[in-house]
């Protein structure tokens, strides 16, 4: 059970900083506002009400309830998956993540009705859609799930 203690630590981990991060954002910016850090990086406030990158971000407010069901189901999956594969480390510690930023996410969704979203990257005119630190580790979660499933089989 210490295993599957420690899968679910590393979530928490992920939550408490996406969280604490959007309070951050929230109580120094204004909706809109932006900061300008370098060259290719700023600190924005914006709220996306769809999924990731702003999918279904106009379809009339159904997406909070869909989008909240799937991370609900997710969650659920998941949860099992770090209880039956939890000496599979990589395996688990892509879980992990991925667990974190979908109940950071949902969090936002059902207690604001959006997700807040601040780190934007863009090259000249290029801008990648700005994203939270729950996205970043669903996105490097999946990533070592990937990796791990490359890995040979026993």
């Amino acid at each position: 059970m210490g295993l599957l203690y420690k899968w679910f630590g590393i979530s928490a981990v992920v939550v408490a900083l996406d969280l604490y991060t959007k309070h951050l954002i929230q109580d120094a910016f204004a909706y809109g506002e932006m900061l300008t850090f370098t060259s290719f990086f700023d600190l924005v406030h914006y709220h996306n009400e769809g999924a990731a990158f702003g999918f279904l971000a106009q379809a009339g407010g159904l997406q909070k309830w869909f989008f909240s069901g799937v991370s609900l189901i997710a969650i659920f999956v998941i949860s099992y998956l770090l209880h039956k594969h939890r000496t599979e480390k990589l395996f688990c510690f892509g879980l992990a993540l991925v667990l974190g930023g979908a109940i950071g996410n949902l969090y936002d969704r059902l207690t604001l009705g959006y997700v807040v979203d601040f780190l934007n990257f863009h090259y000249q005119d290029l801008y990648w859609p700005a994203f939270n630190v729950a996205d970043s580790a669903i996105c490097v979660g999946v990533g070592l799930l990937l990796l791990d499933s490359f890995k040979k089989p026993n």
